[in-house]
């Protein structure tokens, strides 16, 4: 990895959509399926052996030996001691993670008997339940190929409820990854209808990514949906990460109606707030044609987009993967005067935005174009430091830059990782 990498991934540290929105609370919106221990029933209803029967649904009783096992932590616990509380323990935190770990190293008769427990009576409401959907997973990982079977089955008819809900859409994308290609294909079929509800969920998004990523793309005809709507997707928190792993996983034949009408709202979505991860990802993974007519849009508007608050990411990103041509285009933009005879590098150092952007420049640039912006920044640097005080955050960023790149190169390489925003 040269310097400019590891320089890039320091700099600039833009957190992604995915890490940046509050989950939306969709309480209010009843499943097809109630998740387990809620709404107008019993939480334990009849059939689920060695429960306690509730005679007021909010009161939350425990089983002896439930009680027992979470205050005996001394005692050597193994699954054959909870049989016939399986479901009990699923749904509670100690005893689900204590099923988990043992669920890896069980024997099958072991599997079999919790399997049995859960599926199919108790499935769909501990795939809802925020600890029981985390044992339903470990039998897709941890259970025989006829038992994923039959528990994706168990799951038919309501993989769109499942899909917005918050952990029952953690166990489907489970499901995805472990079931045999003709219940994906079953899966694609349940979902297609709703797709674009699911891309713009909070948790059905991550659904409609785990098929793409996972499923032979012939069988994901839903991909032609999205044609139309480019740009509504890229600009929407969710719909930007579906465009991405589109464009990730898919071939040409599939990607190209989508690249040529994204490329139709090039400037707009670099200044989106989600429509520039989506821009970014074609400049770094993109094909040299459509990395390149994105920055044909870039050049000419550099300092422009360099004081965008979202653009700014993506002309860094150019700066950083673009080929030797078009970054000495680029770099070029920047020490040209403009017709007032200032250069842009004096704007930039100033920008909250811009100066990141000059920052990348400086580590990326080389020969005639690394000398040339030196020469320029320095005497700026002096006079702004002399005579302002207005942007020291700013200056003592691009001082301490200037002051390493002048070390040799293995110090540099040391030394770029510390640079930060």
């Amino acid at each position: 990895m040269n310097a400019s990498t590891l320089a890039y991934n320091a700099i600039r540290t833009s957190s992604s959509p995915h890490q940046s929105f509050t989950r939306l609370d969709y309480s209010g919106q009843l499943p097809l399926v109630l998740p387990y221990g809620h709404g107008p029933f019993p939480v334990y209803p009849q059939g689920m052996r060695g429960r306690r029967r509730e005679i007021d649904p909010s009161a939350a009783l425990r089983s002896p030996l439930l009680d027992d096992f979470r205050a005996n932590k001394s005692r050597r616990w193994e699954l054959r001691d909870i049989f016939g509380y399986v479901v009990e323990f699923s749904g509670d935190q100690h005893g689900s993670r204590f099923i988990q770990q043992k669920l890896e190293t069980a024997t099958s008769e072991e599997k079999q008997v919790v399997f049995d427990e859960i599926v199919p009576d108790n499935a769909l409401q501990l795939i809802q339940d925020v600890f029981g959907n985390y044992v339903v997973q470990k039998l897709f990982e941890h259970g025989t190929q006829v038992q994923k079977t039959i528990l994706a089955n168990t799951m038919d008819g309501h993989m769109l409820s499942l899909s917005l809900q918050m952990y029952g859409c953690r166990v489907v994308q489970k499901a995805i990854e472990f079931v045999l290609p003709e219940q994906q294909v079953a899966i694609v079929k349940e979902l297609e209808p709703h797709v674009l509800r699911c891309v713009k969920d909070a948790n059905g998004n991550h659904v409609i990514q785990k098929l793409i990523e996972r499923i032979s793309q012939e069988r994901l005809g839903f991909v032609s949906m999205f044609r139309g709507s480019v740009y509504d997707l890229a600009t929407h928190p969710y719909g930007c990460r579906v465009l991405q792993r589109c464009l990730e996983h898919l071939s040409e034949e599939y990607t190209r109606p989508l690249l040529d009408e994204l490329h139709n709202y090039t400037n707009a979505l670099m200044q989106d707030q989600f429509g520039n991860y989506v821009i970014q990802f074609v400049i770094e993974h993109g094909r040299p044609h459509d990395r390149n007519l994105v920055l044909d849009r870039l050049r000419g508007n550099m300092l422009k987009m360099a004081q965008h608050k979202f653009a700014s990411n993506v002309c860094e990103k150019a700066l950083v993967c673009a080929e030797p041509e078009y970054r000495r285009a680029l770099l070029l933009e920047l020490v040209q005067p403009k017709p007032d005879g200032v250069t842009p590098i004096v704007d930039m150092m100033k920008d909250q935005f811009a100066n990141y952007v000059l920052q990348r420049a400086l580590i990326v640039a080389e020969g005639e174009e690394k000398e040339s912006l030196y020469n320029l920044v320095r005497p700026q640097l002096i006079a702004m430091k002399r005579y302002s005080n207005a942007y020291n955050k700013h200056l003592g960023s691009i001082e301490r830059l200037l002051e390493r790149c002048s070390l040799p190169q293995s110090e540099r390489e040391l030394l770029s990782s510390e640079i930060s925003r």
